[in-house]
């Protein structure tokens, strides 16, 4: 059993290979965004919080966050938890680590999936290019112009957190521009040795 995050900015693979973990290790993605729509519809109380913020167009607070989070993690994980999209910031980060400590949970690793940038904007234009010639919706992100500017977010917000989780000793890098079987690999001796 590993509790481990995923980082890396948008498009660097971190869903596929959450999506492998769950599938060849028993693991639970905690999608942030995933947990905001079925919260939203779930009829709990923190449901009806998190609908209520949603229908007004604000931003879905730290706090309901790891509200979410925490119903979560009370249902406990054969394999252990993989959080994906969380935490995005350096306070999210702290929050995190209280909340874990609460429940006598550890964060077994961090693991960065670096990438380069413009092979990284070529990759989505990829993407996108692909799904029009198969005749498929084409995500309303996957431009390089929008593209763009969610990676200068991710930048100010989420990439302090390698230095964060560095210097805690949880941070291993990999290459997330490596065939996903590769990255796959990777990932699970981080974690065999976690």
């Amino acid at each position: 059993m590993a509790n481990i995050i995923l980082l890396g900015p948008p498009g660097a693979g971190k869903g596929t290979q959450a999506k492998r973990l769950v599938d060849s290790r028993n693991m639970v993605q905690l999608s942030t965004g995933d947990m905001l729509r079925e919260a939203k519809t779930s009829g709990t109380e923190m449901g009806r919080r998190v609908a209520e913020v949603m229908e007004r167009g604000a931003l879905v607070t730290d706090e309901i966050v790891i509200g979410l989070i925490a119903e979560k993690l009370e249902k406990g994980a054969a394999g252990g938890f993989i959080f994906d999209g969380f935490p995005r910031t350096l306070r999210q980060a702290d929050a995190l680590g209280e909340l874990l400590a609460q429940k006598g949970l550890k964060l077994d690793a961090v693991i960065e999936l670096v990438v380069d940038d413009a092979a990284l904007v070529g990759r989505i234009v990829k993407r996108a290019d692909e799904a029009r010639a198969a005749g498929e919706p084409v995500r309303a992100d996957d431009t390089a112009e929008v593209f763009e500017v969610r990676l200068r977010a991710y930048y100010k917000n989420t990439a302090p957190l390698t230095g964060y989780y560095y210097a805690k000793g949880n941070l291993q890098t990999v290459d997330g521009l490596a065939e996903m079987d590769s990255v796959a690999a990777d990932i699970a001796k981080i974690l065999d040795k976690a």
